[in-house]
């Protein structure tokens, strides 16, 4: 097996046998993005000289034969919206292109204590606005299975890091499947935390109510190490949960998987329902029970995410404003021109879109006929799941209503791309968890399969997905 395709289990038992030093796995994974990535675009900034300095000290603990944590060691890679004091977080927009973090985010720091080697910052659609990582000011990221397709978005630079052997793990962000598509699309396992449950404290905010962190990892194990090392309550995140992750085991014959209707309607490529299908068909033959359910208010939930997205994001992008940070025009001539100016030249098109929308939606006369309408649709979808969840332990439904798409092919129709978030959107609004999983191929592409649990009940999800796994 080569180096890069090691997993974290796999990397830590080379460790603490001394198979190969820290230094010498963080090099590896180092000169594999110096040759790799010149076509897949997966990074935006390496940190040769913090991750090598990382891996010293862990081998340092590991010569005065001291225990290590469980990810001690171990290369990852972190979404360029989180932030890593000291080094550049540009957001995937030329605004923030020469921000430097003034602290660290709460999940880098927990990961700091973990002894985890940071080998760079990932590259992502602007603002984390998107489905195809085609919209970054920097440039598209490639997915690895085909350099002519998209790795899925907006987490699609951590995703191809995992999937491309650049890093052992990742963490991504998820406000409405940035995690779980790329996951899908490069093969790979993708976790969104119940909101709540990983403090958004360093998280660059782009929709407050529907922003998650979560880990993109090669196994299910892999994921559930990491999301246990970035759980938990943070006095800094005023919306994060008293919460303490307990491992479970689950009894395959007593499961009840749910498969609801509404997620399995014309529009989708025949391959991947086959795929979706079969998987769901495995675990029933294992023993689980399968139960047809009803998320009655799926189609609505699409709409009013893309209400809620934009008006969130239009109040939390209204900070770049030329004058606190970021980018400043030059050109401007008066106050209201740098205003203008900076932010019409700082921002890309679809980030402007969003802002556009979010503002009207928000504006006197409008409040009530977009924005709260879409919060009580919100609260009908998470009903839906409340009622759905007294039948079944587990929900399980595609992740993507397609296989990855070529560069180019949707960028310029947003409602196209808006379509690809479909399967996804219903659990950020709703604040649960979910899981991806690569189930297999079709014409040579990764198609994966979502497994939806109950509000902080990660653990039921992991020992699910596991059962398929293995």
């Amino acid at each position: 097996m080569e180096i890069q395709d090691l997993t974290i289990k796999e990397a830590r038992k080379g460790l603490l046998e001394k198979e190969f030093s820290a230094v010498q796995l963080a090099e590896s994974f180092l000169d594999r993005i110096a040759k790799a990535d010149k076509e897949i675009s997966s990074y935006l900034t390496v940190l040769p000289e913090l991750a090598l300095g990382q891996a010293k000290a862990v081998d340092q603990l590991i010569y005065q034969g001291r225990d290590i944590p469980l990810l001690a060691g171990i290369p990852c890679a972190i979404k360029d919206n989180i932030l890593i004091k000291g080094e550049k977080c540009t957001a995937g927009s030329k605004i923030l292109e020469n921000y430097s973090a003034p602290y660290s985010a709460t999940v880098v720091e927990k990961l700091k204590k973990e002894g985890a080697v940071f080998l760079g910052k990932t590259n992502l659609d602007e603002f984390a606005m998107g489905s195809s990582t085609e919209n970054s000011a920097f440039g598209p990221t490639r997915n690895p299975h085909d350099t002519k397709r998209v790795p899925g978005g907006s987490s699609g630079g951590s995703a191809a890091s995992v999937a491309g052997g650049m890093a052992v793990y990742a963490l991504g962000s998820d406000t409405g499947g940035s995690i779980r598509l790329p996951a899908s699309f490069c093969g790979v396992v993708g976790m969104k935390p119940t909101y709540g449950a990983v403090s958004r404290y360093g998280l660059i905010a782009f929709a407050s109510s529907l922003d998650q962190i979560g880990p993109l990892t090669k196994t299910v194990d892999d994921a559930e190490m990491v999301f246990r090392a970035i759980s938990g309550a943070d006095p800094l995140d005023s919306t994060s949960a008293p919460f303490e992750y307990r491992r479970l085991e689950i009894d395959v014959k007593g499961l009840k998987i749910g498969v609801p209707k509404e997620y399995f309607v014309s529009g989708m490529e025949p391959e991947v329902e086959d795929l979706v299908r079969g998987a769901i068909k495995k675990y029933e033959e294992m023993g689980a029970k399968i139960i047809e359910v009803s998320l009655p208010h799926t189609e609505y939930a699409l709409p009013a995410y893309y209400i809620i997205n934009p008006s969130e994001a239009s109040a939390n992008l209204a900070r770049f404003d030329g004058i606190k940070y970021g980018f400043s025009s030059k050109d401007a001539k008066n106050l209201m021109e740098v205003y203008l100016k900076s932010r019409g030249e700082g921002f890309g098109a679809e980030v402007r879109r969003r802002i556009m929308l979010g503002t009207y939606a928000l504006s006197a006369g409008y409040y009530e006929a977009y924005y709260l309408k879409a919060q009580k649709i919100r609260t009908l979808v998470r009903n839906d799941f409340n009622d759905a969840f007294k039948k079944v332990d587990v929900l399980m439904t595609p992740a993507a209503p397609s296989l990855p798409f070529k560069i180019g092919e949707k960028i310029d129709d947003p409602l196209s791309m808006y379509l690809t978030d479909i399967y996804t959107v219903s659990v950020n609004l709703a604040g649960l968890p979910a899981l991806v999983l690569p189930m297999g191929k079709a014409k040579g592409l990764p198609v994966g399969l979502q497994i939806i649990g109950k509000s902080f009940e990660e653990n039921t999800i992991f020992q699910t997905a596991k059962i398929y796994e293995y």
